[in-house]
This record gives C-alpha cells, structure tokens and sequence, in this order.
C-alpha cells in the first residue's frame, strides 16, 4: 500500500518577509493564529498561497513568528510558530506537531472509543485541515490552498500516528473548484475502502459514518461526551432528540435503556440513518421519527400535549458571520421557550449551541432568562463544553456549550 502520487504539489512554496502593523505584531506575539490583510504593512507583490510567510517585528528585526500565506482569505496568514524559538517549516515539524495532538487524545483512546478529531485545525497547530478517525478509516479534510504544497509529508504522518488502514482526502467547496491540484473529493489516497459507509464505535455505543458523501467527515464527533452523558441520564425514559441528524443522542438513549425515542430532523436522508445506527445496537425501546422544520414540529408537540422525560437541542450553526447574532440569540431564546413546554415534570432539557460568535455567557444567560420566565423550578444540573479530542488553543477556537437544567 502506497500513496497516491495525487498528494505530490507542483507549487514550491517561497520564503516571504513579512512586517506587520502594531495591532497585528501584539497579535502574532500573542500566539493568536490569524493575521489578517489589514495587518500586513510590508509583502512581496507576487506572494502564493502557501508561501512561508516569516515574520519580522518592526523595532529590531527579529523573526517573531511563521504562517502560511493565503492569498484567498480575509485571514491573509495562518500562524504555524509564534516567538523568538528558531523553528524549521518541514516534515519533521509536522511530524512533532501530529505526535502532540495524539498524545493529547491519548486517555480517550483507552475508552471503548475508536472515532477522534486527530487534528483540530488552528487549535492543534494546522489552519484550516481537519483529520478524524473511523475505526481504521482517517478522513483528512482540508479548507485551504495553504496545505497543498505540505500534503505529501503530512498526510503520511497523520496515518503513521493513527494507524490507518485506508486514507480519505475530502475538500471544502472553494478548494473543489481550485486548479492547483489533482485531487477529488473523496478519493481514496491510501489503502482501500470496501464501503463508503463505515462502522466505528463510541463509548460502547456503534454508529456509522458516510466518509465519501456525509457532513464534514461523515460525522459530527464533537458532541460525545454529551452523548454519553444524556444516555446514562435516559434509562426508562421517553427522550426527543432536535436536530438529531444521524441520530447521537438518539442512539445513546436507545442503547442505555430509554422506554422510547423520538429523532425528529429536517433531513428524511439524515432520519434513515439514524434508524440504521439505532439498529447497530440491541435496544428493546422504540425508535420513533419526525421529518420536518424543528420549530414547527415541535409547536405541533406542544398543542397536542406531548411531553417527554428528557429533550435535547441540538441546532446547526444560527451566527456563520457576525451580522447573524442577534437573529441566533433570539432563535436560541425560541428553542429553549418551544422545548421546556415539551419536558414532562421532573423532567431533564438540554440545550447546546455550536455557534463560536455567541459565547458560552451569553448562551447560558439566554437559557437562564427564559427558563427564569416560567412558574417551574429547576437546577443547573451541568455545563459541558469541548471534548478532549476538541482542544481549545485560542478564544474564536471555542464554539461548543451545552447546559443540562433539571425541572
């Protein structure tokens, strides 16, 4: 088993120097990993993505710091090294980078687990490139030009470290539509893949992911260690799972003993899978499904009376870009008046937000009002934010926080 000759670049990266504005020098010294365009006061006119980019500060001419240069993005240069260490950009370097987040990985990996996030981008030291494990399978995505011209030592490692039978390269939109390599979306560089679905396990609990065609990867694996929470929360209990899409929390309900289920989701493609992963798993509760938009589905809910013992809330992204926080704040504050009408007396809601420009303050103080608004009593049972495969290395890094409120 070889790679394919696809990772090889034809682009031979150039060595810029780069001088910086004040604002964006305190940032680099700082370690923060983006400098943006109006930060850069000094650049070689005929600078390519994936340039080494080393920057000098302005008083004495040292080298502060070492980014990729992006000529398509805001966020002009991606920080690899921040400080005065001397460093050398090479295969050895991303070799030490990959070795360290494994280790940090290393205690999940002694669960009955063998799905992870190998690299989680800036927070690991790699700008805009994802990798995440399924069983044997290491799904690589990257989301920026940057990386093509490293991909040929990188790639390797990444296997190396995660023992990988087979390697899948899985491109964002924008880099589908680049010139500047051979690669496609879902292709297979290392090894086989016998089915584009494959069988992983977390926490005891199987599940499946489309590495080819699904989100992202194929799956959504940051949100585990709440999955295991809510199921050993849910043993003969009736649970509604929003925005369940291949169906997480569902699963681990199911296979922890819930009484009965129901993964409600807009995707019937998304809804079928996650009746698929249920069947993984022996379970003797049922397995419901509701295709539909959340907030209407679960305003049918409420005027039918429904009630159930544990509600988890789940949605997408609401704030992309800043300009859509204010609507995100509200549709939270919605979701939370929608889903407490739903939880049965004495019952568990959880609520989660992935939306890094809403911080986890003012996600839990819109929980707090709204729940506050109601004649019922509850306790803040819990707050959880990322799982030890989601390291956290600067403050935009943070996205993920979810809060469990006992009725």
């Amino acid at each position: 088993m070889s790679f394919s000759n696809k990772l090889k670049s034809t682009y031979k990266p150039n060595r810029l120097a780069v001088k910086l504005n004040t604002k964006g020098e305190q940032f680099v010294l700082k370690g923060h990993p983006w400098v943006f365009s109006n930060n850069i006061s000094k650049i070689k006119d005929d600078a390519k993505s994936g340039d080494l980019a080393i920057i000098f500060d302005k008083s004495k001419n040292r080298v502060v710091g070492i980014g990729l240069y992006d000529e398509n993005s805001p966020i002009r240069i991606k920080m690899l090294h921040s400080g005065f260490e001397k460093v050398e950009i090479n295969a050895e370097f991303f070799q030490n980078r990959i070795e360290e987040a494994f280790a940090k990985r290393y205690e999940l990996l002694q669960t009955n687990t063998n799905s992870y996030r190998l690299l989680f981008g800036e927070n690991d030291g790699f700008p805009g490139l994802i990798a995440d494990v399924y069983d044997s399978v290491l799904v690589v995505k990257i989301y920026s030009e940057i990386w093509l011209p490293y991909l040929e030592s990188i790639v390797p490692s990444l296997q190396e470290v995660s023992r990988a039978k087979t390697v899948v390269m899985r491109l964002s939109r924008s880099l589908e539509q680049s010139g500047l390599h051979n690669l496609e979306n879902g292709e297979v560089v290392f090894g086989t893949l016998e089915n584009e679905v494959v069988e992983f396990v977390e926490h005891n609990v199987k599940f499946s992911a489309n590495v080819i065609k699904g989100h992202k990867t194929g799956y959504f694996l940051d949100h585990r260690a709440n999955r295991k929470q809510v199921g050993e929360w849910s043993k003969g209990k009736s649970v509604l799972d929003v925005f369940s899409y291949a169906g997480g929390f569902s699963v681990h309900a199911l296979y922890n003993g819930a009484t009965s289920v129901t993964s409600l989701d807009i995707s019937k493609q998304a809804l079928e899978i996650a009746l698929e992963n249920g069947k993984l798993n022996d379970y003797t509760g049922e397995h419901k499904i509701i295709a539909g938009d959340a907030f209407e589905e679960l305003q049918k809910l409420i005027v039918n009376k429904v009630t159930f013992d544990v509600v988890v809330i789940d949605p997408p992204s609401f704030a992309k870009q800043a300009s859509e926080v204010d609507l995100a704040k509200k549709k939270y504050a919605q979701l939370a008046e929608l889903a407490e009408k739903l939880t049965a007396k004495n019952g568990l809601l959880v609520l989660a937000s992935c939306s890094s420009r809403v911080t986890a303050q003012a996600f839990f103080d819109i929980n707090q009002q709204v729940l506050s608004n109601v004649k019922r009593s509850y306790t803040i049972k819990l707050k959880t934010y990322h799982d030890i495969d989601h390291p956290v290395a600067f403050e935009e890094g943070a996205y993920l926080k979810c809060g469990y409120y006992q009725f």
